[in-house]
């Protein structure tokens, strides 16, 4: 299990997020996707941040509440995404989730351009999979 790495059980063909992304449309593709949070890209797919579901029910609430402007994507997102690279072990991700409680890494290259997602239900199939091989 210790040899398990990121590469072997990421999604390739991962949504994300571009720079000034209106609030509503990063709504409608998280919902789309089915996911709690995507990366936020730049014009490179350098990932630059991050942004959930969590920050967009904030960001929404207030601007409905208030009749403000349409917010961007770079107003709620979290600026400093966590990230993993393909040669990363997922034994070790596994670990960092049940510290941090991440539930969405971006896997990024060594340019930090994004090149998949770990989604935690993929960790969990890994390790799962990995248990079978135990029995």
């Amino acid at each position: 299990m210790s040899g398990l790495v990121v590469r072997e059980v990421m999604a390739r063909h991962s949504p994300s997020i571009p720079l000034g992304t209106e609030l509503t449309i990063v709504v409608d593709t998280l919902l789309r996707h089915r996911m709690t949070g995507l990366p936020v890209v730049d014009a490179e797919r350098r990932v630059v941040g991050f942004v959930s579901e969590q920050d967009c029910l904030r960001s929404l609430l207030v601007s409905s509440y208030h009749c403000e402007g349409a917010p961007k994507v770079e107003d709620v997102m979290h600026p400093e995404p966590l990230t993993v690279s393909e040669d990363h072990s997922v034994v070790d991700i596994a670990e960092q989730m049940i510290k941090q409680k991440p539930k969405v890494y971006p896997v990024v290259d060594e340019h930090r351009r994004l090149v998949g997602l770990l989604l935690r239900s993929q960790v969990l199939t890994a390790l799962k999979n990995n248990r079978h091989r135990c029995d």
